[in-house]
């Protein structure tokens, strides 16, 4: 193979990686993770032997390790170390802030619950799991792989909520606070980012068979809201619960609301709204008081305000705010198995 004899540019083992030139760069000049003979010449040339070391770190680092532990260990595996990488090594000038690896001093010890302080990248995470710090660093990375392995690991390992709550919400709200005090830059992060959690929550909500009888529960933003990450973090917590569901998803119309509770007739409705300008507490009222069977034995829908958006008491009878995801599947669970439906946990 020619690249077995004349190594490939930094750019091309970049592309192959999935991750940026600049943070190829920035690991072989804060770490020494750089090709084993260098050329005379300006461009590096990469073999095999050094892109798999990039690979090692790339892995290490997408599920959590910091960089500079990562670093330890890759070059460990190298035969012979580089010699300018037994001294300090020079920081890069030119590099942004959210590239540049910062290492967690080895004497620090870990969380019990497998909480570290320390970077993602340049993320104002604060005191997160792990597995917080890994996603954070492959998304800054841009590396698509390494977030889908990860995001599928976390649920499979932790469950749905703990999933939620504490790897995937933390992460996307510090790309936010990233990208708004960054004079918008990181949006390609936060928009890679938000599709790959989106993408781990559909994979999860369609993963198991309702086993639970009964109505469904139907997830639906309010008009003129678009957010629907936090409804799909919850379809998949009642498909992890073996609940059924129809999700509607974002900007649903009060008529088509409306036509849609009055077809499916719904034990539960979950109405979600972002933001105080979203919320109508007329609409939310107006489902609430819906019923829908059988003459002499008609129902209503017991209806969750969802999001923050609903700030305050719930305006009505029928109409709950829960004050999260655990709570809400708490809530939605009560109602199956006061009706006899069971929850299928």
């Amino acid at each position: 193979m020619p690249e077995a004899t004349h190594g490939v540019t930094t750019g091309a083992v970049a592309r192959r990686l999935g991750v940026s030139p600049t943070t190829v760069r920035s690991w072989e000049q804060r770490y020494g993770i750089g090709p084993a003979v260098r050329s005379s010449g300006r461009h590096r040339r990469w073999m095999p032997d050094d892109i798999a070391l990039l690979e090692e770190m790339c892995r290490l680092t997408a599920t959590g390790v910091p960089p500079g532990e990562a670093a330890r260990v890759v070059l460990g595996q190298r035969p012979e170390a580089l010699p300018d990488a037994t001294g300090p090594l020079p920081v890069p000038e030119a590099l942004p802030d959210a590239i540049v690896p910062v290492p967690v001093p080895e004497a620090e010890p870990p969380y019990q619950d497998g909480r570290q302080p320390g970077s993602g990248n340049g993320l104002p995470l604060g005191d997160v799991r792990q597995e917080c710090r890994g996603l954070a660093r492959a998304a800054v990375r841009l590396d698509s792989p390494s977030m889908e392995a990860l995001l599928r690991q976390v649920v499979d390992d932790h469950g749905l909520v703990t999933a939620w709550e504490e790897v995937m919400v933390p992460t996307l709200h510090a790309v936010g606070r990233k990208w708004e005090s960054s004079n918008d830059r990181y949006v390609e992060v936060e928009h890679l980012l938000s599709w790959q959690v989106s993408t781990a929550l559909r994979r999860a909500a369609v993963a198991r068979t309702p086993t639970a009888k009964g109505p469904p529960v139907v997830l639906a933003c309010v008009p003129a809201e678009s957010h629907t990450l936090p409804l799909e973090a919850l379809a998949a917590g009642l498909a992890e619960q073996g609940l059924p569901f129809r999700m509607f998803g974002g900007a649903v119309p009060a008529e088509a609301l409306d036509a849609a509770v009055r077809r499916s007739g719904p034990a539960v409705v979950v109405l979600w709204s972002q933001a105080r300008s979203t919320a109508s507490h007329a609409l939310a009222r107006h489902v609430a008081g819906l019923s829908f069977g059988l003459r002499g034995a008609r129902t209503a829908p017991l209806v969750l305000l969802a999001g923050p958006g609903w700030a305050g008491p719930p305006p009505g009878d029928g109409l709950l705010r829960p004050g999260g995801l655990r709570e809400a599947l708490t809530v939605i669970s009560s109602v199956y198995r006061d009706q006899g439906h069971g929850t299928g946990v």
